[in-house]
């Protein structure tokens, strides 16, 4: 059986650009579609935006995965966050997201690898995330990783009538 891969050489995963924007909220649609959530927010490329380049201090990084002729096959978005029960901050990696027809092709191991390269910069030993426990390809692609799974529930609970953090 022959396996397709992402040539690297034409490929890219890079920083996130104000003009990658407009595609990378698309991306986090589908992202959102795939994983039976709610719609993102209206105007998310111009929230995007605030947060990845407007701020002195951004919350927020990006790194999309870049296919020859500068199309987007997939996105990661991560911050960085602190564990109380560790003492240390730990990069958080919010979305990994790759079109379905890039899947599989070592892009995405590409992708992951320069999430852990960023946050080996920062000076941070460990990427956390979570996945949909029905999200079987996920799940198996992050096994492959070595990742260690831990389980937990997710919950959210909405704030009426928050305070804009600034």
């Amino acid at each position: 059986m022959m396996t397709r891969m992402i040539d690297h050489e034409t490929s890219q995963v890079r920083r996130a650009v104000r003009g990658d924007l407009a595609e990378v909220a698309a991306l986090a649609a589908e992202h959102a579609a795939y994983e039976q959530a709610a719609p993102p927010a209206a105007g998310l490329a111009g929230l995007l935006a605030a947060e990845l380049f407007d701020r002195p201090q951004p919350r927020l990084s990006c790194l999309v995965a870049e296919l020859p002729g500068g199309a987007l096959a997939g996105y990661a978005s991560f911050t960085t966050e602190f564990s109380t029960w560790q003492g240390r901050p730990y990069l958080h990696l919010d979305c990994l997201y790759l079109r379905d027809e890039h899947r599989g092709l070592g892009l995405g191991r590409h992708l992951v690898d320069a999430v852990v390269a960023e946050a080996k910069a920062l000076g941070l030993d460990e990427v956390q995330w979570n996945t949909p426990a029905w999200n079987e390809g996920a799940i198996r692609f992050y096994d492959r990783l070595g990742a260690v799974r831990r389980e937990k529930m997710r919950y959210t609970l909405s704030t009426p009538d928050p305070v804009k953090v600034g």
